[in-house]
């Protein structure tokens, strides 16, 4: 295939938290057992990759994102055999493997870290790292006023005295960039991966490697000095050249949360990155005239590197859009508040994820589909203080809730917890109401989340290719056509609306004449 038609510009794309996915050997935890025992519901699905969230051996202070070794598999997880092993059965199905890879930071149990701690200031090992000297009289105060996107400050204090710098949590020290030795080490690993069969990354942080030496003070909000800074794109083209080393179409996806698309779309040039999420699409409200505005700032600011857009409703990170979409109020989604607080119609916001689901699948480039999101799960917010893990609770004193509630581990079968996760429970407690949403419960009824996503997931692979035309079909309905026989439409309005003409290729919810409120459909015309 040519660079036009790569398989990633258009591919659907599922992403397993393996901690949660499924449990092979029985001790609460998922593991790559129980991935490659559940790789057929996948391959049924019409999936064409799996995003791994990270597989390293890891203290798990921050659920894998805090990496010990980069080229080995955590124990409780599996090993680095039964992870080739998992390649290969999901090559078998046709499905590609990529993995995250961490390159700010890793675990404070990470060996150079260690070093760096031993040898102590000044020393070539500290280098790898972000140590200075702190600020007063007697070193006492951080060297900046930078904050962790965790809480706190992003500085922690070792005992001869230096800081440490670490833009999430104190046990994930960031690696300083500048130096020649990660640089040289990030590309090994690049190569250690792809040469075990993987085809491709998700670049963890994507925007972040890079800090201004200076390490100034900013204002609140200002990410600018550890931010799309320029240095990256240098380091991206290193990667692309190794990826395109390779036989297969291997490729790189950026995870940048930046509030500029036409900035984030720079990484997107032909000897850059291949692709990266689209999480203005994802924080959008539910509302018509936003989602279009976001659709046509993302394929126009895509349109001019000739990258493909990526489409994504929810992830490990973020609040499960069943619950976004279900709120009184805001039904967006910000890190600054999770507004857990506000209360959830969680019917509604089923109704409008199986909408949401429709539109992402219709819209031109590839899409993330967030385990757990084809069965229609919500967010669980009634997890115990004393059960939950995430860093974030514990960094902000439990203001923030966290990203457990979006982590609960996977329904598969059965009337009661775990449902089928495995025979030793779940790491985190699942709702008894689940015994609904679990996927064989699922599988068995034509209307469910999972029917609609394996009926979606088929059918785009038909529907035509080109760009978006959009359709007036009144206020608060958001409609457009590709090429001239595919119409989708998705009433944002109060009330049902004309349902355009054509033959209902698949709908969201029941149509007649009419399309209803919060219900989407494809047409051929």
């Amino acid at each position: 295939m040519t660079d036009n038609t790569g398989w990633w510009r258009s591919a659907a794309i599922y992403q397993i938290y393996i901690r949660s996915f499924a449990d092979g050997n029985g001790d609460g935890v998922g593991d790559l057992a129980g991935v490659r025992a559940r790789l057929d519901h996948l391959a049924d699905l019409g999936i064409d990759a799996i995003w791994f969230t990270p597989w390293y051996p890891s203290p798990m202070d921050d659920g894998g994102y805090d990496v010990a070794d980069f080229r080995d598999i955590e124990p409780l997880f599996g090993t680095l055999a039964e992870a080739e092993q998992l390649i290969a059965e999901a090559h078998a199905r046709d499905i590609r493997v990529i993995i995250d890879i961490v390159p700010n930071h890793a675990s404070d149990e990470h060996r150079w870290f260690q070093a760096a701690l031993a040898a102590g200031p000044g020393s070539p090992e500290r280098q790898r790292f972000w140590f200075r000297p702190g600020r007063g009289p007697d070193g006492s105060e951080p060297p900046n006023n930078w904050k962790s996107r965790f809480g706190g400050s992003a500085w922690t204090r070792v005992p001869d005295g230096e800081w440490y710098l670490h833009l999430y949590s104190s046990r994930q020290p960031d690696f300083n960039w500048d130096n020649p030795e990660i640089r040289t080490e990030f590309e090994d690993v690049l190569r250690f991966w792809f040469d075990r069969g993987v085809d491709g990354f998700r670049i963890d942080v994507a925007d972040g490697l890079v800090k201004d030496p200076a390490l100034p003070d900013v204002a609140d909000g200002d990410e600018t000095p550890f931010s799309d800074q320029e240095g990256l794109h240098e380091i991206y083209r290193t990667w692309r050249k190794i990826v395109d080393s390779y036989p297969g179409e291997r490729v790189l996806v950026g995870e940048m949360w930046l509030a500029d698309m036409s900035r984030a779309a720079r990484y997107l040039r032909r000897d850059e990155l291949h692709s990266a999420f689209n999480f203005d699409f994802l924080v959008c409200p539910w509302d018509a005239a936003r989602f279009r505005d976001v659709i046509d700032r993302t394929l126009r600011a895509h349109d001019e590197v000739g990258a493909p857009a990526a489409w994504v409703l929810s992830n490990h990170d973020v609040t499960r859009h069943v619950t976004r979409y279900g709120r009184e109020g805001d039904t967006g989604f910000s890190f600054a508040n999770r507004l857990h607080e506000l209360p959830v119609d969680r019917a509604l916001g089923t109704r409008r994820a199986r909408a949401a689901a429709l539109l992402t699948l219709a819209l031109p480039g590839g899409l993330y589909v967030y385990q757990g999101e084809e069965l229609g799960l919500w967010e669980v917010l009634d997890i115990a203080d004393e059960l939950r893990q995430d860093p974030v609770w514990a960094r902000t004193g439990g203001k923030d809730p966290g990203r457990d509630g979006c982590r609960v581990p996977i329904p598969w079968s059965g009337d009661e917890p775990p449902f089928g996760f495995g025979s030793g429970g779940a790491w985190l407690p699942q709702p008894e109401e689940w015994k609904a949403y679990t996927a064989a419960a699922e599988a068995a009824d034509p209307d469910s989340m999972l029917s609609l996503y394996r009926a979606g997931l088929r059918l785009r692979r038909d529907l035509p290719a080109g760009s978006l035309e959009w359709l007036s079909l009144g206020e608060g309905v958001l409609a457009f056509r590709i090429g001239t026989e595919f119409t989708f439409a998705l009433n944002f309005s109060a009330s049902p609306v004309p349902l355009p003409a054509g033959e209902v290729l698949l709908a969201s919810g029941p149509v007649g004449t009419e399309l209803p409120t919060d219900t989407a459909v494809w047409l051929k015309s």
